[in-house]
């Protein structure tokens, strides 16, 4: 392990050296460890990461206004997320800082770095995204996906289905509706509006009965995700749970 660490070490100072990265957070300083990628570690740092022992609303992921006790925990509603489709949503962190880099980086490069790679595998190992069968992205429109070339909502579900030994199921999902995109100060109504009835499952008998965790790079309003859970249960899931890289809504 030590010989391991120390030849990461080396490599990493080698590539700082020949290939220096700038940090896509800050533009300050270099990456200058690989799992780091896209960040410096500073900015990780002063990235508001989940530990899991937060208090929040057992639904959404939204932070609680108080603390309360662990044993208490599954009981806490924020009351906002009734009417949202999916089972819960949890985050690995605010969208912001390192986590914020990561997530614009992801959409014109597919990669994944370590750091990121053991924040996901983390936040699905925890309750109740523990008890999920199936990982299924949150499907680009194949008009999109050509443009951008990959879809970086099933780049990250590959992450997280090969560390949990999960089935990553990027075929059932797909989304029938090129919705305008959300623009920045649209609200959650707006929001909703374009992504309702824009998903459906094509195989329903592959989400049938599953436990489905569902993977996407940001949670906003709980718009897309809900809506996907709409058409995953409709096709039979029997749990959708969420997981994104962040969560930029209500905290």
């Amino acid at each position: 392990m030590r010989l391991t660490r120390k030849i990461d070490d080396l490599c990493d100072a080698a590539l700082a050296l020949l290939y220096p990265l700038a940090c896509a957070a800050c533009g300050a300083e270099g990456v200058e460890a690989r799992a780091d990628f896209p960040a410096c570690a500073a900015c990780w740092a002063r990235t508001r990461i989940f530990n899991g022992d937060e208090t929040v609303c057992w639904k959404c992921g939204a932070r609680a206004r108080a603390e309360v006790d662990a044993s208490r925990r599954e009981t806490v509603r924020c009351r906002r997320c009734d009417a949202w489709s999916f089972t819960a949503a949890r985050a690995c962190g605010v969208y912001g800082g390192a986590l914020r880099a990561a997530v614009l980086t992801l959409k014109h490069e597919p990669r994944v770095g370590g750091r990121l790679t053991r924040l996901l595998c983390e936040a699905q190992c925890r309750p109740p995204l523990d008890g999920a069968t199936r990982v299924v992205p949150v499907p680009l429109h194949p008009e999109r996906e050509r443009e951008r070339g990959f879809n970086q909502a099933a780049v990250l579900a590959r992450v997280v289905a090969r560390s949990a030994g999960l089935p990553c199921d990027e075929g059932s999902l797909v989304r029938t509706a090129h919705t305008e995109q959300h623009r920045a100060g649209m609200d959650a109504r707006a929001r909703r509006e374009t992504v309702e009835k824009a998903f459906k499952v094509t195989r329903p008998r592959l989400v049938e009965g599953e436990r489905v965790l569902l993977v996407d790079d940001v949670f906003t309003t709980g718009a897309t995700v809900s809506a996907c859970a709409t058409a995953l249960g409709a096709a039979g899931a029997r749990e959708v749970f969420v997981l994104t890289v962040a969560r930029a809504g209500p905290l």
